[in-house]
């Protein structure tokens, strides 16, 4: 990117990865666009002699919003221990399955940030889980190493260390990585999925069982603002017991196939409104993890989604 004359354009068209780096960063579609946002103020808050001695603007709002995210990382720290049951990542839709119509956008991009974002593996539901066990410092070195091929000597500007020790920082969160996290079946996931959805519905006890793991968990994040259990279910039979008592509750409520974060998944909607939105992690044809959303706050990139 050029440096004389940069212009608003230029700079405008980082949004969509620095949307990207952000929410892995971060897990939150909201926080992201807040620390995007933050990053642009900053940016076009500069003189303009200091914006045309920048030789790169792509790299100088990459290395701020990744400090931005790292304070909130450190912050966020403190107001999750305050968070009412489980904290989980925000659930993305697929993009194919946004509506377009409503967007005032006049170069055709969707104004929604999550539509923004690239959904691969980096964003599985799984991996999002395993980074929160990362410190902020490891995270941030992690997802701009392995997952976007920063060098560790621009990743040092961002967390004020030396490359070094960035290494160290990265090599610590992979090893968290490989130890922790189950791989992403991609293929057969569907399926199982499916059955769940059809033994979910006819509150099937037995079938439910059959389709989980002995030792599956299944977390909820209802955030106090939704009923949500607040400690993990443990155990196949427990959850299967725990999935049709939710069914008998919520007469009405309509299950749907979805990509979650780019993984097939499951949506409860009643009259049109999401309620639920659960991510699997699959493995040997039997479901290992269930992450339930629950929290309104965090559904909203689901609203135009039915």
């Amino acid at each position: 990117m050029g440096t004389v004359g940069t212009s608003r354009d230029e700079t405008a068209g980082e949004r969509r990865h620095l949307i990207n780096v952000a929410y892995r960063l971060l897990g939150s579609v909201t926080e992201a666009e807040d620390a995007v946002q933050d990053a642009y103020a900053r940016w076009y808050g500069l003189p303009r002699h200091r914006q045309e001695e920048i030789l790169s603007p792509g790299a100088w709002l990459t290395t701020v919003t990744g400090r931005i995210c790292l304070d909130l990382l450190g912050s966020a720290r403190a107001r999750r221990e305050r968070y009412v049951g489980a904290w989980l990542p925000e659930p993305l839709p697929d993009r194919t399955e946004w509506d377009y119509a409503g967007s005032a956008d006049p170069t055709g991009c969707p104004a929604d940030p999550a539509d923004q974002i690239v959904l691969d593996e980096s964003v599985s539901m799984a991996f999002l889980v395993v980074l929160e066990s990362m410190t902020p410092a490891e995270r941030v070195a992690f997802v701009l190493h392995d997952v976007f091929r920063y060098p560790f000597a621009e990743i040092a500007d961002v967390l004020g260390r030396t490359p070094a020790a960035c290494k160290q920082l990265a090599a610590s969160a992979r090893r968290r990585v490989n130890v922790t996290r189950a791989p992403v079946a991609a293929t057969g996931q569907a399926g199982v999925v499916k059955h769940v959805k059809e033994a979910w519905e006819a509150k099937d006890i037995a079938a439910l069982i059959g389709l989980l793991n002995p030792a599956a968990v299944m977390t909820a994040d209802g955030g106090g603002r939704a009923g949500a259990v607040l400690r993990p279910v443990e155990g196949g039979a427990r959850i299967a017991q725990y999935m049709v008592a939710m069914a008998d509750k919520a007469p009405g409520l309509e299950l749907l196939e979805r990509s979650v974060n780019g993984v097939p998944g499951l949506v409860a909607q009643r009259a049109g409104v999401v309620m639920t939105v659960a991510s699997f992690d699959v493995s040997d044809g039997r479901v290992t993890r269930i992450w339930a959303v629950r929290n309104p706050e965090k559904l909203r990139p689901w609203v135009r989604h039915g």
